[in-house]
């Protein structure tokens, strides 16, 4: 098995060539960087809360590994993920109970996210944690811009305000940390996106 301590250094620079060579060009929401800032998420919400050291572990792992399944498919592709990680940590001689604990978590992200695990609930924080961003803006153009590729299915401005603030309302963090904090930020980009007068709008 590999050493605890290299454990975390080994997946960050497999997962980082494998999500290199791999990951088609015209994501342009789900890549590199959005997985190296749901691994820098993850680690700032697990700070707020009391874990083991394997808990923390598990965490990053999954982190690192939730989003390698864009290589194979973009529907589903939380499957694949979980059998990439599984490959990787069984190599290493890592047990069943880990690897399945991984891919809980992997799978909770699965939208809508459902959480079961303290574990898994920091990552699905994580991995919406761009709501919170002052930038947000230009994750959601991203956004936009991928779904219009996969989906072949052109947004009008009023149908992408509908949709994206249809995300914003109907999504929840669920730590405390979430919910205390990171919620007040991503109610200011509700606020900044006008989400209430595109909810009236369509209600009319």
């Amino acid at each position: 098995m590999l050493a605890t301590e290299k454990l975390i250094p080994a997946v960050q620079s497999f997962v980082l060539k494998f999500l290199t060579e791999n990951l088609p060009e015209n994501l342009s929401f789900h890549n590199v960087n959005h997985t190296l800032e749901v691994v820098h998420a993850a680690k700032e919400i697990s700070g707020q809360v009391e874990l083991s050291e394997e808990q923390l572990r598990i965490i990053q792992v999954a982190a690192w590994f939730h989003d390698c399944g864009y290589a194979r498919a973009y529907t589903g592709h939380e499957n694949f993920s979980k059998e990439i990680a599984a490959e990787f940590l069984t190599e290493q001689d890592y047990g069943e109970s880990f690897i399945k604990q991984v891919q809980d978590c992997i799978e909770a992200t699965r939208y809508p996210q459902k959480p079961h695990t303290m574990e898994a609930r920091i990552l699905c924080d994580a991995d919406l944690y761009h709501f919170t961003k002052p930038d947000y803006h230009c994750y959601e153009i991203a956004l936009r811009s991928e779904l219009e590729i996969y989906f072949k299915n052109k947004y009008t401005d009023p149908q992408w305000a509908r949709i994206n603030c249809s995300m914003l309302e109907h999504h929840e963090y669920f730590t405390d940390y979430g919910k205390d904090i990171l919620q007040q930020f991503k109610a200011i980009n509700m606020e900044r996106m006008r989400c209430l007068a595109v909810d009236n709008r369509a209600k009319k």
